[in-house]
């Protein structure tokens, strides 16, 4: 991939400027693309610019600047469908959602003016779709391509909006399981942190002051706390520069996201989440894909480009490889292994029948329930393991500084009489 900022003026006059990536790094080629994206436009600027400052201005981009999220995604799409078979006419509609910032959002109203330029060059809602590509996933924008085809855009557009609305569900469902535990950590870690860095160092000058003994347990927490309390500065450091790492690990490098996901579908907890979410994924993106009609070869590529987990997207990729051999999707997926046998016969059915994309409709339906189901049943699970962690955290400390104390008011007591 190579990166190119562009400044391009279409037939209209207008100018459109961006920097984005290119699969082809060649200079002619990516100003033939621009020219052909915008029609009877002429490249005015084209130059190369390196991947690490271009995606440090996208971080920026993604930091600083109005992102239309899923759910702005929707109203934005909903809104736009409800004008469309009301009878207004699309720029009409558009022009509408432009100005309305108070009522669809800033991010909206952004989206909505790029695609009133491009609307009022003489492009079709669908290729105005096409040049936002951060803004609308590809499935949307193969749903409003299908409309400028049929007529029934309203249609296309309710249908993809019911999409975008599923996939938040999709999402909410995976994050739900770990809201509560990740949130109960995050305090059983806060409060062992207070008691080592400033209650157990007064605990310490008492114990020291008395001369008592104190049994091996305790002397690891006070030597604990003692550590952190004289180099809580670097204690900070490692953890910024080791969460830090894993940031940019992550971020950077596609093999360690592939091993993390590899060890995410062998531990039992994660593989259950991660298995009915991505089956859910994979139908609800396929059935969609085949809807609007892409077929299934091109369908499996947009699939392999969009799906996060890399454990799903390799296997995504040798059945593309399979089915473009001419395998059947059924027969293929068996073959790579990791899916189903439900998903795998119900396919095959789909696949006899001519009914593929009802199939996977039904299919991502059945796995949305699945999820929900397993991320009800991992909350409750897990709240009685947060539970019984946090009670071992109190019961270790009282054990190494509760107890010791009562023994020093024991030892005073007899002292006294």
């Amino acid at each position: 991939m190579s990166w190119y900022f562009y400044r391009v003026i279409d037939a209209a006059g207008t100018v459109h400027a961006g920097t984005r990536a290119f699969a082809d790094a060649d200079p002619q080629s990516v100003r033939e693309t621009l020219e052909k994206e915008y029609e009877e436009g002429a490249v005015l600027v084209l130059r190369a610019v390196p991947a690490a400052l271009a995606q440090g201005a996208q971080w920026w981009q993604r930091l600083f600047v109005a992102r239309l999220r899923d759910a702005d995604l929707v109203v934005l799409l909903r809104d736009m469908a409800v004008l469309v078979k009301a009878g207004v006419p699309i720029i009409d509609a558009v022009r509408t959602l432009a100005e309305d910032e108070d009522s669809v959002g800033r991010a909206c109203a952004v989206v909505a003016n790029r695609l009133l330029v491009d609307l009022r060059a003489g492009a079709t809602l669908g290729e105005a779709f096409d040049r936002q590509p951060g803004a609308f996933p590809e499935p949307v924008r193969n749903l409003v391509r299908l409309g400028d085809a049929t007529g029934a855009m309203d249609r296309m557009l309710h249908e993809a909006a019911d999409h975008v609305e599923r996939l938040v569900s999709l999402k909410a469902d995976s994050k739900q399981a770990l809201i509560y535990p990740a949130f109960v950590f995050s305090a059983i870690l806060g409060a062992a942190g207070f008691w080592l860095y400033y209650v157990v160092p007064n605990l310490t000058s008492l114990f020291k002051q008395f001369n008592v003994k104190l049994p091996a347990l305790t002397v690891a927490v006070i030597a604990t706390s003692g550590w952190l309390s004289a180099n809580v500065g670097t204690a900070l450091l490692i953890v910024a520069l080791v969460v830090g790492t894993l940031v940019v690990a992550w971020t950077t490098s596609e093999s360690f996201r592939r091993g993390v996901y590899r060890l995410l579908h062998v531990l039992p907890v994660s593989r259950k989440l991660l298995a009915a979410g991505g089956m859910a994924f994979f139908a609800e993106y396929f059935a969609l894909l085949l809807r609007a009609g892409i077929d299934i070869v091109r369908a499996l590529g947009v699939l392999e480009n969009i799906t996060r987990d890399l454990y799903y997207r390799d296997k995504l990729m040798i059945v593309r490889q399979y089915v473009e051999r001419g395998e059947r999707v059924s027969a293929a997926m068996r073959r790579v292994g990791g899916f189903p046998p439900l998903m795998l016969r119900v396919i095959s059915v789909g696949e006899d029948s001519g009914s593929l994309d009802e199939q996977l409709h039904y299919l991502a339906g059945e796995y949305r329930t699945r999820l929900s189901r397993v991320v009800a049943t991992l909350s409750e699970i897990l709240k009685p393991v947060v539970i019984f962690i946090a009670g071992g955290l109190m019961a270790l400390f009282v054990v190494a500084l509760v107890l010791p104390i009562y023994d020093l008011i024991g030892q005073s007591m007899a002292v006294r009489r």
